[in-house]
């Protein structure tokens, strides 16, 4: 009885390792490093969520803290009042070519913005509107308030590009300081860069704005 145990235990050992050197030779020596390397990619890549990849952008990720939200819900509704304010004097007679030039720059450069901010919100599932209270321009520096807004939109001539460089360096100003919270506070790249790029480009269109308005 043992014998026949014996010899059955030693064939079998003796079938298991010829199958697994069948095995070996068949997949080839590729097969096992290929699997190892998809194993250890899709472990990380399951950080990312379903139908995520470890290359998405930190934006679709949804990396991002209260500032990067409050940031952007706030930047849309400003930079939709500056569009307002260019196409306001882009529409106007008899403005200085320089004004109407920087309300052309001023709605070219802050509708794609707006377009981006606004697309980083729904990605990261938080509210494209600003909370009751900021949504109408409260808490938000520089932003002009109704009587401002009819007041520019009456004036004509160099009075509408003397109030239009006014309300625009105020505006830019408080878009400048906002930025600069972001900046610091920011936790999104793409949110944390776009501020920097806020603040350089309108602290060059607040002095060149002060210039205009001083020759005016």
């Amino acid at each position: 009885m043992n014998k026949t145990f014996l010899t059955l235990s030693a064939t079998a050992v003796a079938a298991t390792i010829a199958l697994a050197g069948c095995s070996t030779d068949t997949a080839g020596p590729s097969t096992t490093p290929s699997n190892s390397a998809t194993s250890g990619n899709s472990m990380p890549g399951m950080d990312h969520g379903p139908g995520m990849t470890p290359s998405s952008s930190p934006a679709a990720a949804g990396e991002h803290n209260a500032a990067d939200t409050m940031f952007t819900q706030m930047m849309i509704p400003h930079h939709t009042q500056a569009v307002e304010m260019s196409e306001m004097m882009l529409k106007k007679q008899d403005i200085p070519s320089q004004v109407t030039s920087l309300a052309s720059k001023i709605k070219a450069a802050q509708g794609p913005e707006i377009e981006k901010m606004t697309s980083w919100l729904t990605s990261w599932n938080e509210p494209t509107m600003a909370p009751s209270g900021h949504s109408m321009g409260g808490g938000m520096d520089g932003m002009m308030g109704e009587e401002d807004m009819k007041k520019l939109d009456a004036a004509q001539g160099t009075d509408a590009a003397k109030l239009f460089l006014t309300q625009m360096i105020a505006h830019h100003e408080g878009a400048v300081t906002m930025a600069k919270s972001e900046t610091t506070d920011g936790r999104n790249p793409e949110a944390v860069q776009l501020s920097k790029d806020i603040v350089t480009s309108q602290e060059a269109e607040i002095q060149e704005m002060k210039d205009l308005l001083a020759t005016l």
